[in-house]
């Protein structure tokens, strides 16, 4: 009883918030549109998206302008969720921040790394961003070099690993990348314990538990098919925290000598055994990530519907939306059929 009155009323908010949820028959019904302009008047039914096309005319929609766009739509989502939610919401929702925070530091880093001048305009997220976090967005924005771009972190819980990473001549985009992953991840893990009740704790360790466990896998794939790393290559870069993975297994994986055996030993892990991995071919890892983990936030939902899960889906699956429309929309610009 005490989760149905805590949370009744951000239940009843996000399910008016998931009215406008995007069903797939109505992505078909995009995904066979001829033009980009005729696909944002389609997301323009919908009220969330109507916000934020509103004033855009065809000269801006292309691709820049319309991702800017749908991850505002995510950033207002989740402001209005932070303004209805109570105290002990809220110290979901700082947590969850993070993750919003290191994909607009991950933006700016490909541009400083680029050393290309910054082509998005981030100043429609500064008002957010200042309300929520640390970090002077425009000033990261305009970073010429990843020397100045860590620089312009100092201050804020990136800057130690990033500036570690310099100082060991360690300057590769995929290398920061993954070690901002890792924070993220290995900071989530960690605070979840401080700030929330033990029922909230098991949900959180289901649902990022499992993304970790994935994000290794694939991690472990790529680099033994495009990368030939070493197995210390390998254990430097993967996320010291398992759920479904035993160290054992993590540590065979890293040394397998071929892909064939790799993927034998992902067959019989726990993640093989759900039945979603085909036996006669390769797996399609990035299909199985996303298949694995909705099924996962899923079922955490239906669960506990009156519990910090109705908060983790909802926003884990409007990101999904937001991939899914730029998907769409890229499908549509290059000309692809729609299936």
């Amino acid at each position: 009883m005490g989760s149905l009155i805590t949370y009744s009323g951000i239940a009843t908010k996000v399910k008016a918030m998931e009215r406008w949820r995007i069903k797939d028959e109505q992505f078909k019904e995009m995904a066979s549109l001829e033009t980009v302009p005729e696909a944002v008047e389609y997301l323009r039914r919908f009220l969330p998206y109507r916000e934020i096309f509103q004033e855009a005319e065809d000269k801006d929609l292309h691709r820049g302008n319309i991702e800017q766009r749908l991850n505002l739509s995510q950033y207002r989502d989740f402001a209005k969720l932070y303004k209805f939610a109570n105290i002990r919401q809220r110290r979901f929702l700082d947590l969850y921040f993070m993750h919003y925070e290191i994909t607009i530091i991950k933006t700016c880093l490909r541009n400083a790394a680029g050393h290309r001048e910054q082509r998005q305009d981030l100043s429609m997220f500064q008002d957010f961003f200042e309300r929520h976090s640390s970090i002077d967005l425009i000033v990261l924005s305009q970073s010429p070099s990843i020397t100045e771009f860590v620089g312009n972190l100092k201050g804020s819980p990136y800057y130690e690993p990033l500036n570690m990473m310099l100082q060991n001549g360690t300057v590769s985009l995929p290398a920061f990348e993954t070690a901002l992953d890792m924070l993220y991840f290995k900071t989530m893990w960690k605070i979840k314990d401080k700030y929330l009740s033990k029922e909230e704790r098991k949900i959180l360790a289901q649902c990022f538990g499992t993304r970790m466990d994935m994000l290794n896998l694939e991690w472990l794939c790529r680099s033994k098919k495009f990368y030939k790393l070493s197995p210390g290559e390998i254990y430097a870069m993967m996320i010291p925290v398992q759920l479904h993975l035993t160290k054992s297994e993590i540590n065979k994986m890293a040394e397998a000598e071929t892909l064939d055996q790799l993927y034998g030993l992902i067959r019989s892990s726990w993640y093989g055994k759900l039945d979603l991995i085909s036996h006669s071919e390769e797996p399609d890892l990035d299909r199985l990530t996303y298949e694995i983990i909705d099924r996962i936030y899923q079922m955490t939902r239906r669960k506990d519907p009156y519990s910090i899960a109705i908060l983790n889906s909802y926003l884990y699956f409007k990101e999904r939306e937001i991939a899914r429309i730029i998907n769409t929309i890229e499908r549509i610009r290059y000309g692809l059929a729609a299936n």
